[in-house]
């Protein structure tokens, strides 16, 4: 991880030429443009939003997504939610099983202290472990995780879905609060006939089923198309990334996030080495062969990263070449890993810094 250097901070007013490197830097048009854009989507089919903060982990910018219309956030850990919880947030959703009396304890004094905080569970020893810890406490809210496809977690039929519902409303110190999903991508009809044919059975059995989520940013202009679904979750979509291009969801002109690089060195023709390496980059792949998309250099391809150094193979480059010196925007595959790897990110508009947030939930993974 990157730890920020006071001395190095750029400042409003800044140019953003002269911001050190290498450091992601987000555009603040494109930002609103994103948000804006995936609101007026759901309202125009009539669904809930629920945006997910680990792309950004930034309070302000949750806030923003709330000021457009959001109902509530999604967090993925309990740390991460009481960051969030500081900040004001009421309607929380922890998308992630919770087991252990250590992690219990701090989910009940989150619990005490927000109106709506909701889990979720795909097996009985989650909800027996969350049954025995809040029968005598406030109590919880709890969903079904459901598998439509996706491969993770999940209940792996709607039949132990009802099943697993059963349990959480009979169970003490719990409430039945709906069912959830992170689907594949391209996935909707088989979403829906799994929500379908859950809800059918919820309801022939007297359950209510307050809440419907669906996730994911790469389909989420699919969400239409899963009509039992009430609500929509999605957290990429706010700076996009090079994986999201890929998939159709976005152009590289709506990606929020460029890092800033540096050339630090060209010993051949064919090779230009930057500033940033796993520790900024990351190495997480996404079904990627390489590192990123190089801005205005649409042949490079970074092909390899240590820590500190990215690896750019510039032999397919036609025209000009960086040189030593020059400065780089590097679309990244995966904006979310990017964002836990820096302490604070840097916002500009028409190149001058605007603002310097803090990572709020940085590294918060328990």
């Amino acid at each position: 991880m990157t730890q920020s250097d006071p001395a190095m901070m750029p400042t409003p007013g800044d140019a953003l030429s002269s911001v050190s490197t290498p450091r992601p830097v987000i555009d603040e048009d494109r930002m609103a443009r994103n948000i804006g854009r995936v609101q007026t989507y759901m309202d125009t089919h009539g669904l809930s939003f629920r945006p997910h903060i680990k792309t950004h982990k930034i309070p302000a910018l949750a806030q923003a997504q709330v000021a457009a219309g959001a109902k509530g956030i999604n967090c993925q850990k309990i740390t991460e939610a009481e960051v969030f919880a500081d900040a004001g947030f009421e309607d929380i959703l922890i998308t992630f099983n919770i087991l252990g009396s250590d992690k219990h304890a701090r989910l009940s004094a989150l619990n005490d202290r927000v109106s709506s905080l909701k889990v979720v569970a795909d097996s009985m020893v989650t909800v027996d472990g969350l049954s025995a810890w809040f029968a005598s406490r406030k109590p919880l809210t709890v969903m079904v995780e459901c598998d439509t496809g996706g491969g993770r977690c999940g209940v792996q039929s709607s039949q132990d879905a009802v099943a697993l519902a059963r349990r959480i409303n009979t169970a003490p110190g719990l409430v039945f609060g709906g069912l959830m999903t992170f689907p594949k991508t391209g996935a909707a009809e088989a979403v829906e006939a799994f929500f379908a044919a859950a809800v059918s059975r919820l309801s022939a059995e007297g359950i209510a089923c307050p809440v419907v989520s669906n996730g994911g940013t790469p389909s989420l202009f699919d969400a239409h198309l899963v009509p039992s679904a009430t609500e929509h979750r999605a957290g990429t979509y706010i700076y996009n990334d090079r994986s999201l291009i890929r998939a159709g969801h976005c152009t590289e002109d709506d990606c929020a996030m460029h890092v800033l690089v540096t050339v630090v060195s060209r010993p051949n023709e064919d090779r230009a080495v930057i500033d940033a390496g796993s520790k900024t980059l990351t190495s997480d792949l996404l079904g990627f062969a390489d590192h990123g998309l190089v801005v205005g250099y649409p042949d490079a391809v970074i092909t390899g990263l240590s820590e500190e150094h990215g690896v750019i193979d510039l032999s397919r480059c036609r025209g000009p070449r960086p040189a030593i010196g020059d400065r780089l925007r590097i679309i990244p595959n995966h904006t979310c890993v990017v964002s836990n790897l820096f302490d604070d990110m840097v916002f500009h508009r028409d190149g001058i810094v605007t603002r310097v947030e803090k990572v709020a939930a940085r590294g918060l993974v328990w």
